[in-house]
C-alpha cells in the first residue's frame, strides 16, 4: 500500500513509520518536515497536500494538539484551539481525504486514554478524543467506496513520559512500538469504526 503518514516526526509517528514502513510505501507529511507540507488547520493546505501525494491506499493520522490547564483556568478559546488543530484537523483530513484515497482505502485517526479514564488538566483532551471516537463510530456506517475509518486511543507513551509523566500519574505508560502496532491492526485489517485501545 502507499500511505500518507501525518506526524511521522513525533514519537508515535516514528514508532509507526517504523512498524508499516518495513511493508509498506510511506509519504510522510508534516507542518515542517516529511515529503509533503500539510497543516491540518488548514483546509487547503490538506487539499494541496492530497493532490501533491498522487495514489494512496490509507490515511493515518499521529497529529493533533489540546490545551492542558486546570479547569478554572479555560477559556473557550482554550477548547477552540483543541476543537480546531486535533479534532478538525482529523475530521478535515478525512473530508477532503475521502475525495483522493482509492477505493477500499482507510483512515486511521489518533485520540488518547482521556477519551475514558480523565487526568487533571486534561478537559480539553478528553472532549476532544470522545469526539473523535462519536465521529469515527458514525461516519464509519456511512464511508463511500468501500472506505473505512478507525481511532487509535494509546495510553500514555512511555517515551513521552519526561513531558506528560506529571498528567498522568498513576497510569502504565505504553511503548511506542506497542502503539504502533494499534495503527498496524486499523491499516491492515478488516474493521472499521472501532476504537482500539491500547494500554499499559
Amino acid at each position: 500500500m502507499r500511505i500518507v503518514l501525518i506526524g511521522a516526526s513525533g514519537t508515535i509517528g516514528k514508532a509507526v513509520a517504523n512498524e508499516l514502513g518495513e511493508r509498506h510505501e510511506l509519504i510522510t507529511a508534516g507542518r515542517h518536515s516529511g515529503d509533503l507540507r500539510m497543516d491540518v488547520t488548514d483546509p487547503a493546505s490538506i487539499r494541496m497536500a492530497f493532490e501533491q501525494a498522487g495514489a494512496f491506499d490509507a490515511v493515518v493520522s499521529c497529529t493533533g494538539h489540546t490545551t492542558w490547564k486546570p479547569f478554572v483556568e479555560m477559556t473557550a478559546e482554550d477548547y477552540r484551539f483543541g476543537v480546531n488543530d486535533k479534532l478538525m484537523g482529523q475530521v478535515n483530513l478525512v473530508l477532503i481525504g475521502r475525495e483522493y484515497i482509492s477505493d477500499g482505502g482507510s483512515f486511521t485517526l489518533s485520540t488518547g486514554v482521556t477519551d475514558h479514564d480523565p487526568v487533571p488538566m486534561g478537559s480539553s483532551a478528553s472532549m476532544v478524543a470522545n469526539a473523535l471516537s462519536g465521529f469515527v463510530m458514525a461516519a464509519a456506517t456511512e464511508m463511500p467506496r468501500g472506505q473505512r475509518i478507525n481511532v487509535v486511543s494509546p495510553g500514555v507513551i512511555e517515551e513521552a513520559m519526561a513531558d506528560y509523566g506529571p498528567f498522568f500519574r498513576g497510569h502504565c505508560p505504553v511503548p511506542a512500538a506497542r502503539a504502533a502496532l494499534g495503527y498496524a491492526k486499523s491499516v491492515e485489517g478488516l474493521q472499521s469504526g472501532q476504537t482500539f485501545r491500547i494500554l499499559g
